[in-house]
């Protein structure tokens, strides 16, 4: 599915979904079209970052998912991994307050045993801060890959068997499912990814299985509210089937 909407869906509550997550992709590529150094795109996409949350708070999507780095970008550039660290703290530094005062929670995501001292400590100010507002939640992947997050997971309820607390027949996708990194928030109803390409690169794997997929040929700073707005149109017009027919879907509400 492509970003190209036929007809304007009004996004009611009954089909806005409560959890989207996007795949932010296409800084470097917008930067170069404009002849511009690539941290000039992830600069640009900052205010991408703002417009979306902004436009899924004002929408009422309960969880916003974004992928900010992933556990493969350590491989790029040693000056552009430098460059993306510096403006994570920057963002942490100047936008986490914004988000209190609109009663957003931060959650950030991902094995943060690489990153440095001091933007770890921002991380967890920033959470703490954040963590009793109820208007929506974002939550931040960083140094996120979904294999790691399935390891992580198997690893802990490895170590629950190992002390005899849990029994290898206990576990069931749903115990799994707990221990994920946000396994109690709502899954992933849609799944957004910028700048035309369409795979979803190790990210959340688990949790995309019954996501609606969307992929928008606009780069990531080009994707501000009217490209937010589509996409929700674009969903609103999909069914979800869950497994069932048309006709079970038509009889009887999906499972949520």
């Amino acid at each position: 599915m492509t970003g190209t909407v036929s007809a304007e869906i009004p996004v009611s509550a009954d089909s806005r979904p409560r959890h989207v997550a996007i795949i932010m992709d296409g800084n470097n590529r917008w930067a170069k079209a404009r002849r511009l150094k690539g941290v000039a795109g992830h600069k640009a996409g900052v205010d991408a970052v703002r417009s979306v949350v902004e436009t899924c708070a004002r929408e009422g999507v309960e969880v916003l998912t974004l992928f900010a780095f992933s556990s493969e970008n350590w491989r790029r550039p040693k000056d552009e991994v430098s460059a993306l660290m510096k403006l994570f703290v920057f963002a942490l530094e100047r936008e986490v307050r914004k988000l209190h005062r609109n009663d957003i929670c931060l959650r950030i995501v991902g094995d943060r045993s690489e990153f440095s001292a001091t933007l770890q400590e921002l991380m967890a100010k920033a959470e703490e801060l954040t963590c009793n507002n109820t208007r929506m939640t974002l939550v931040i992947a960083a140094n996120y890959g979904g294999h790691w997050d399935i390891a992580q997971a198997a690893r802990q309820l490895a170590g629950q068997v190992k002390a005899g607390q849990l029994q290898p027949s206990d576990i069931t996708d749903d115990l799994i499912q707990q221990h994920l990194s946000i396994g109690d928030l709502p899954m992933p109803d849609l799944m957004i990814r910028t700048a035309g390409e369409q795979r979803i690169s190790n990210f959340m794997l688990w949790h995309l299985a019954y996501t609606e997929l969307y992929f928008s040929p606009v780069f990531w700073p080009d994707f501000k509210e009217d490209e937010m707005r589509k996409a929700l149109q674009a969903y609103a017009g999909r069914q979800r089937r869950f497994g069932q027919t048309d006709d079970q879907i038509t009889a009887e509400p999906s499972p949520q």
